[in-house]
């Protein structure tokens, strides 16, 4: 196999497409496009989205201390680009897309009631990072449409269909098929 460099880049597959969840200072719900996230801790259960300091978002979680993190599914793509091109400066994006607001159960922020999967976050870091700010968010609750839930209540990754970004062709895509059982594929044989 030749390697070639491709020198330093933001090159990770895929990255979660996560629509962050906010009120601003008038009480304005905004929801945002994130893929620098994902899970961060276990124990307590944590997860970590990345934004720029310019963004609308930024400061409505520093001074919420909290945040939601929606998941769309591959039909809900065009939302959820839009969330990513658009301001919540200069718009209310919830109206313009009909979706829908929710207030979340456990802390002052909305989600998207249209998206299967949300996950609710209390702000516990902060880490400046350069061109983004990290925010940690301890998960007090995930809430799930129960349409994507398979017989014993867990959700199901094949009918979320997770949207998912790749970073070198700026491009969304769905899920492939199981490849294998995790915690099993790589075992040695006995």
């Amino acid at each position: 196999m030749t390697r070639r460099s491709l020198g330093a880049r933001t090159l990770l597959f895929p990255t979660p497409v996560l629509i962050v969840g906010t009120y601003d200072a008038d009480g304005r719900p905004n929801g945002m496009a994130a893929a620098w996230g994902g899970v961060c801790s276990s124990r307590p259960p944590s997860i970590a989205v990345s934004l720029r300091a310019a963004t609308y978002s930024h400061g409505s979680i520093i001074a919420g201390g909290c945040f939601t993190v929606s998941i769309p599914s591959e039909g809900q793509a065009r939302e959820a680009d839009y969330m990513g091109i658009y301001s919540g400066r200069d718009e209310d994006k919830f109206e313009a897309l009909g979706l829908t607001p929710e207030p979340a159960r456990h802390i002052h922020a909305p989600y998207v009631g249209e998206f299967p999967i949300v996950l609710e976050c209390r702000l516990t870091h902060v880490h400046e990072l350069g061109l983004h700010t990290q925010f940690v968010g301890e998960v007090l609750d995930v809430t799930s449409d129960e349409s994507v839930l398979d017989a014993e209540g867990n959700p199901d990754i094949e009918l979320i269909k997770p949207l998912i970004f790749d970073t070198g062709k700026r491009r969304y895509y769905g899920i492939g098929a199981a490849v294998g059982e995790a915690f099993s594929i790589g075992r040695r044989e006995a």
